[in-house]
């Protein structure tokens, strides 16, 4: 008998058949940064729509999921755990005492709440929390967005049920693991093509809180940027903190103003990606995902102090299919930058393949098939 009925083309749940059958029940644990906290909102949507499935958050109080999934409208458990990696020895200290603690207050919240299934998307509170569910027998799957999983997911990537990955090169840390994809805002997939003869237009995103290496860098370039290729314009997001200082420096550089703009954020993220003809960026895994299914190529100069470089992994993924370029951020220099972004800017051919070939990087179902692996595991 098929408990949570099939999946269904219409998002209501069947009220009648829910009150006959069992509620599927779902802990989704994890977050810290958006990057893991997006896709697993978006994932407890498709399992309350297509499922009528009843779904609780495991995060900590640091974390942007203290703040994303109430607003949301999910219930969320909140535990005290910290990081292993890339820290001081006192607060590794801090986080392996914190552990056992940790791990039995999971345990005891997976008792109370009697979950059929327990989600792990990475981050400080998904060790702990899939730890409990394996060691008490509950069904878990993993979900892994970058090309190399972070330590969380090292750790139970063999105990896992299954797991739902978006690089092929991650699915060998794990238990029968599927390419999914990261779940991606339809909206990134239904963009119009750039007119044809369209002026050349750059998109400079470092993401929600910005990237210092790009703030600092493109002022310095924009007049020669500008001055060489002709028609271009640039919309530069800077996050909140940098974006005074980044439009100073702009505004300063000599660049004609009437060709750049500066923003602290960007409002309608779809809409900004279809104007663009190419996109500068960091490589974390929701914007690699946003540029595959939008199909727009893009110069990727990954952040050097994300977990067990990850970001760097994730930009290979894009380069090996001829999806992007790539700069490492370590010893790249003004000159080097300018130079990359003329070339690209003034190769139509080479960027209309680079768009086809991110194309073939994009998952438009993948809410619905780690919704289906969740209902599948849950059985």
């Amino acid at each position: 008998m098929n408990v949570w009925g099939p999946l269904s083309t219409k998002r209501e749940p069947n009220d009648k058949l829910r009150k006959m059958e069992k509620t599927l029940k779902v802990v989704i644990a994890g977050g810290g940064t958006g990057g893991h906290i997006i896709p697993a909102l978006a994932i407890a949507d498709e399992l309350k729509a297509a499922f009528g499935a009843e779904v609780l958050f495991v995060g900590t109080p640091r974390g942007l999921e203290s703040r994303l999934v109430p607003q949301a409208g999910y219930p969320l458990k909140l535990i005290e755990v910290g990081q292993l990696k890339n820290v001081s020895l006192l607060i590794r200290a801090r986080t392996l005492l914190d552990l056992p603690l940790s791990l039995l207050r999971c345990r005891a919240l997976l008792r109370e709440f009697a979950p059929h299934a327990v989600v792990g998307v990475g981050g400080y509170a998904s060790g702990p929390a899939m730890g409990a569910a394996v060691l008490s027998g509950i069904p878990t799957l993993a979900f892994e967005p970058n090309a190399f999983p972070g330590l969380a997911n090292r750790l139970v990537g063999k105990r896992v049920s299954a797991a739902a990955v978006n690089f092929a090169p991650a699915a060998k840390y794990f238990r029968n693991a599927e390419i999914t994809g990261i779940p991606v805002r339809k909206e990134f997939f239904v963009l119009q093509p750039r007119p044809a003869g369209a002026p050349p237009h750059l998109l400079v995103f470092g993401g929600s809180q910005g990237a210092r290496a790009l703030n600092t860098l493109m002022p310095q370039i924009a007049a020669g940027l500008l001055a060489a290729v002709p028609g271009l314009t640039i919309l530069h997001q800077a996050g909140a903190r940098h974006a005074d200082a980044t439009l100073a420096a702009y505004q300063s550089s000599g660049a004609d103003a009437a060709r750049w703009q500066v923003h602290a954020f960007l409002d309608d993220m779809p809409r900004r990606f279809e104007a663009a003809g190419l996109v500068l960026s960091r490589s974390g895994a929701s914007t690699v995902a946003e540029l595959a299914a939008a199909g727009k190529p893009s110069l990727l100069i990954p952040f050097p102090q994300a977990a067990d470089d990850h970001q760097r992994k994730n930009a290979e993924v894009l380069v090996a299919a001829n999806a992007a370029a790539m700069l490492i951020e370590a010893g790249l220099t003004t000159e080097v930058l300018r130079s990359t972004l003329i070339g690209l800017l003034g190769d139509g051919p080479r960027l209309a393949k680079m768009a086809e070939q991110a194309r073939t990087l994009a998952h438009p179902d993948a809410s619905r098939r780690i919704a289906e692996m969740v209902r599948r595991i849950a059985r």
